[in-house]
């Protein structure tokens, strides 16, 4: 069926406990919220806006805090994930609506399994993307990521976490940082098998890019496209996006009365073959039948990358439409 026309996409800012929020919204029904990971912003999801809102649905893509247009907060615990989902709540609620399904990508996956898990109440349905689902609990994060890689590299992870040291490294290019990343991690660009591995920095002295392709785009990433990211990112900075990383542990520590906890609505997960987000969590991805009762499907889509609703936008707007359509009865 021909998807029918739909409205322009609305610009509008909305108060949130982070100060103000930019989203982006088209189309009318049911609301679907759109979570944004790591580093990237509300047009990520340029591809799932028009295609929700001509199948009946309200889709609204955020900016999360840090990011974009929204508020940046200065303290690095302003963007705890507990902060995060009171922002996805503040956003339902001042549109209006008394729920909504959400679905994130990346860290936005996480904000929005933890926004089902803590407000099942202002979250219906939950759509997960690349990053699946571990209840919180087990060790301190920083302790096991510190543990990666051995004494030759250092994982991104660990990497991020004091703050101005990864800032140093991207921001006197920003636009050639992102298109590196970018590249890195998607399926027709990512570094061959027994090359060095982009998700790791060597030791002493060592930085990501230098593990990035070079001179080379992903077939899903214009240089028009690459340009609004860009953009983002040499206004604003990348603190407020990697302060995400540096509240890890206190996320633990937040979330300690939830350790083991299931997401018992209705879910989804969509993930890349080729992400190491799938291969390093697939011990997760088999847990799935005690941690999320509620899922109707798990699909690993072969050939793609981490950027899954960029690389395959058709394929992961099917599975999304055709899974918000169970949830009407």
């Amino acid at each position: 069926m021909q998807p029918q026309p739909t409205a322009a996409l609305r610009h509008r800012t909305v108060e949130a406990p982070a100060g103000r929020l930019h989203l982006v919204e088209q189309g009318t029904g049911p609301m679907v919220l759109l979570v944004h990971g790591f580093p990237e912003s509300w047009y990520s999801w340029r591809r799932q806006l028009p295609a929700l809102a001509a199948a009946g649905h309200r889709a609204v893509a955020i900016d999360v805090r840090g990011y974009g247009r929204s508020s940046k907060p200065a303290a690095t615990g302003a963007y705890r994930m507990l902060d995060l989902v009171e922002d996805n709540v503040a956003v339902v609620r001042a549109l209006g609506e008394e729920s909504a399904v959400v679905v994130g990508h990346d860290w936005g996956s996480t904000i929005a399994a933890t926004s089902a898990l803590l407000h099942p109440d202002a979250f219906r349905a939950v759509g997960l993307l690349s990053v699946p689902y571990a209840p919180p609990g087990g060790p301190r994060p920083t302790d096991i990521f510190g543990q990666v890689g051995g004494p030759e590299q250092e994982f991104y992870v660990s990497y991020f976490q004091e703050p101005g040291r990864a800032e140093a490294e991207i921001e006197p290019d920003v636009r050639g940082w992102l298109a590196g990343f970018y590249a890195a991690l998607s399926a027709d660009t990512m570094p061959a098998h027994g090359r060095p591995d982009p998700h790791f920095v060597t030791r002493g002295g060592g930085r990501l890019r230098d593990r990035f392709p070079a001179g080379v785009l992903p077939a899903w990433l214009s240089e028009d496209d690459l340009d609004v990211y860009a953009g983002e990112f040499e206004r604003t900075g990348l603190t407020g996006a990697l302060n995400r990383y540096r509240n890890m542990d206190r996320d633990w520590e937040d979330l300690t009365p939830h350790r083991g906890a299931p997401i018992k609505q209705p879910s989804l997960f969509v993930g890349g073959a080729l992400d190491a987000s799938t291969t390093w969590m697939s011990d997760a991805i088999d847990a799935y039948p005690t941690t999320l009762p509620g899922l109707s499907a798990s699909h690993l889509l072969d050939g793609c990358g981490h950027w899954i609703q960029q690389e395959r936008p058709e394929e992961v707007n099917r599975l999304l439409i055709d899974w918000l359509a169970t949830l009407q009865g």
